[in-house]
């Protein structure tokens, strides 16, 4: 079995109880997270050989990051420790009509401030299968970007199957910069996870005002945006979800995946949220490992749509549910009745 890799930044998350407000509380949670932290650990709880690439200060922090991510099966030979700090963030979980707000205080992190000698990306990708990354990596200096970019030549030297969710932040760097760091990486990728507004505002691809349908793009439209997509960047696969937000506790979730000129749609799930941070992580997580272990398309479509659900009801940045709870999500099991 071929490594899966990983690049980007654990994070502290730091999270009041009980749905407090960050002004009223009296107490924060402790926990870690990440965009491609959540997705290493999700496919190493899936069995697959899983490694996160990024770098850690030689503080109680940084081991403790440490700690959390062997606790759940990654493989950390390839973090490298220095630097001053680790990253943090703040969530104040939403409800009903009162929105998730994330506050970052992540600058000068050990890894925005990680240079390209730190890693040694001939070992890293030698026996790897496929490396995965997002647009939050790039974003967190200009030492990240020429990070980013070395990897994905050394990933591409070797034949490894690339993803990119864009999961552009606008509380990191300014959209036109986004647009054409990402864009360039674009050309390397194989799967790229983009919806509508990512593919316009950051990829320059835009939206035929003909599908669009009480302020929503219809199928047809998405299908056209990654038949362009594909035709740009000569990428295999594009995929996006579809979130229907009715309150921050109520949402509907699905997802969208286009390949060779067809486009799959999986079923949709009505969603009773618990924390959505890591949803999209999660399905990214399950498009890599459905693809990767012989799926078919819509078969492995459904598997990320599934997991990423049932992300949604688990707190913490992490997606952990088994291959067999997913499964049995997607085969239509929704009953939520106690399993004995």
């Amino acid at each position: 079995m071929g490594k899966y890799i990983t690049l980007g930044e654990i994070m502290l998350r730091l999270t009041p109880r009980n749905f407090e407000r960050l002004v009223q509380t009296k107490e924060l949670e402790l926990a870690y997270g990440g965009g491609e932290v959540n997705v290493a650990v999700a496919l190493a709880n899936y069995g697959k050989e899983a490694y996160f690439v990024t770098k850690l200060p030689e503080n109680e922090l940084g081991q403790g990051a440490i700690h959390e991510l062997r606790r759940y099966g990654v493989n950390t030979h390839y973090v490298c420790r220095g630097g001053e700090r680790i990253g943090i963030y703040y969530l104040e979980r939403g409800a009903s009509q009162r929105s998730f707000k994330v506050l970052y205080d992540r600058a000068y992190s050990a890894m925005a401030e990680a240079s390209e000698k730190d890693f040694d990306w001939e070992a890293i990708f030698h026996g790897g299968e496929w490396f995965h990354f997002t647009g939050i990596t790039p974003a967190l200096s200009d030492k990240c970007i020429e990070i980013t970019m070395e990897a994905l030549k050394a990933a591409k030297k070797e034949n490894v199957m690339i993803s990119m969710d864009l999961n552009y932040r606008s509380k990191l760097w300014d959209i036109k910069k986004a647009g054409k760091v990402l864009s360039e990486m674009a050309h390397y990728c194989d799967l790229l996870i983009a919806n509508e507004m990512d593919a316009e505002k950051l990829l320059g691809i835009p939206i035929d005002e003909a599908y669009r349908k009480e302020g929503q793009i219809i199928d047809e439209g998405y299908q056209d945006i990654a038949q362009k997509l594909i035709e740009k960047y000569k990428v295999k696969y594009v995929a996006s979800t579809q979130r229907e937000n009715f309150s921050a506790s109520q949402n509907g979730w699905s997802a969208l995946l286009y390949e060779g000129n067809k486009l799959y749609k999986s079923q949709k799930y009505h969603m009773h949220i618990v924390d959505r941070v890591g949803g999209g992580d999660a399905f990214a997580a399950g498009m890599i490992y459905g693809l990767s272990s012989g799926m078919g398309n819509q078969q492995a479509l459904e598997f990320a749509a599934a997991a990423s659900c049932l992300k949604h009801t688990i707190e913490g940045d992490f997606n952990l549910v088994s291959v067999e709870e997913i499964e049995a999500l997607a085969k239509g099991d929704r009953s939520g009745r106690v399993q004995r």
